[in-house]
């Protein structure tokens, strides 16, 4: 193995677009096979980054989901296929938007008087994993705002009891729309386990892997170690340093199953690479069997679910259950059936069982978008040629 020339790219990522700090780990085999951190974690540019710095993980939480509503599957505790209503009773009459939404554009929510009629489908639990329930990403709708206005501080279980008073915008299981499926299933987790999803997450998955600094609730001495955040401006090509926490952390009982995690580089990797060795984690710790694993490596979507993915993404990939998978060896080092994701501010995960290969990847930029298009794709096919030389 020669990772020299992912090294020097990731030295350069500074000067070509002026990422102040990262953080890259790549394992194989339960094995660390390459680290390294760049830059600063402060503005000030006086702290250099370090192992113990902290970061939002914004959507990389959804693939720690995926592995806890896999955990109660593989358990036999629910399936793929029920109904979301099963657990959660105000799902059982859903609606839909009378209109084609396409025409309504990429980011329109639909009111609560948006003329509707009964869904035909149920929506099940493949359906609000694989984007295809019908949902959106509107934490500002009527039914949520009329909720936080009798209680400022709502449960999750509350929170997504409102979600299902809005109308849907297409019958479950025909088309994709990113959305808060995976807040859906955080809520599910709840009832199937009798558990907070934190908590769940905490004995079933942190706690068998070691894992210590990656939550959904830092402490005051977690946020003292966070890397400082940035928000990119593509037309001054400028970084503008963003303060304080996510509006959804501020909300203490809401715990939000698609980005509520935070914690380090180190603590996520360590979940990334149990996933690479068919769910095994480095102390020998079993958080899923192989073949739940390998059930991440399919994708859910075809026809036009997968165009409406594919619109501004690679071609080689399609969505699963929850997360991204590749389809084609189009392009790229990596196998098909490598699946992940990413986070808004940059984090990227890559997990590949065929080769016991993890990937993590963390910066804390929003709304750099070139981090997705250009680095992430990059810093993955330098890490298989490294792991090749």
């Amino acid at each position: 193995m020669n990772f020299h020339l992912l090294e020097q790219y990731l030295d350069s990522l500074n000067e070509e677009y002026g990422i102040p700090a990262l953080d890259v780990i790549v394992t194989k085999d339960h094995e660390t096979v390459f680290r390294r951190m760049v830059g600063h974690a402060d503005v000030e540019g006086k702290r250099p980054v370090s192992d113990r710095d902290f970061y939002f993980m914004y959507s990389c939480t959804k693939l720690i989901t995926m592995t806890a509503m896999m955990q109660l599957i593989e358990a036999g505790k629910a399936s793929l296929y029920d109904p979301v209503s099963r657990f959660l009773p105000e799902w059982e009459y859903m609606t839909v938007i009378n209109a084609d939404w396409k025409t309504k554009g990429d980011q329109f929510s639909p009111g609560l008087l948006e003329p509707s009629h009964y869904a035909k489908n149920r929506v099940r639990i493949i359906d609000c994993m694989s984007m295809t329930a019908g949902l959106t990403y509107d934490m500002q709708s009527e039914a949520i705002r009329a909720l936080m206005e009798k209680n400022p501080n709502p449960s999750t279980r509350e929170v997504i009891a409102a979600i299902a008073k809005m109308p849907l915008l297409f019958e479950p299981g025909t088309r994709y729309r990113y959305s808060l499926g995976h807040d859906v299933i955080a809520a599910v987790i709840e009832v199937i386990s009798g558990e907070r999803y934190s908590d769940y997450l905490n004995r079933h998955i942190f706690a068998p892997l070691g894992v210590v600094d990656l939550t959904c609730h830092p402490t005051e001495e977690q946020i003292s170690r966070l890397s400082a955040q940035y928000r990119y401006d593509p037309e001054t090509k400028t970084l503008t340093p963003v303060e304080g926490l996510p509006r959804f952390m501020i909300l203490s009982n809401y715990e939000s199953g698609g980005a509520a995690l935070a914690g380090t580089a180190e603590a996520y990797a360590a979940v990334v690479e149990a996933l690479a060795n068919g769910g095994v984690g480095r102390s020998g710790a079993r958080i899923l069997e192989e073949e739940s694993v390998m059930r991440f490596t399919h994708s859910v979507l075809t026809g036009e679910a997968l165009q409406d993915f594919r619109v501004g993404r690679f071609l080689e990939y399609s969505y699963g259950l929850g997360v991204r998978v590749k389809t084609a060896q189009m392009i790229g080092q990596s196998p098909v059936g490598e699946f992940g994701w990413d986070g808004a501010a940059g984090a990227y995960a890559v997990v590949d069982p065929f080769n016991h290969v993890g990937i993590f990847y963390v910066e804390h930029i929003l709304n750099f978008f070139e981090g997705y298009s250009v680095i992430h794709p990059r810093v993955r096919d330098l890490v298989y040629k490294g792991l090749k030389r």
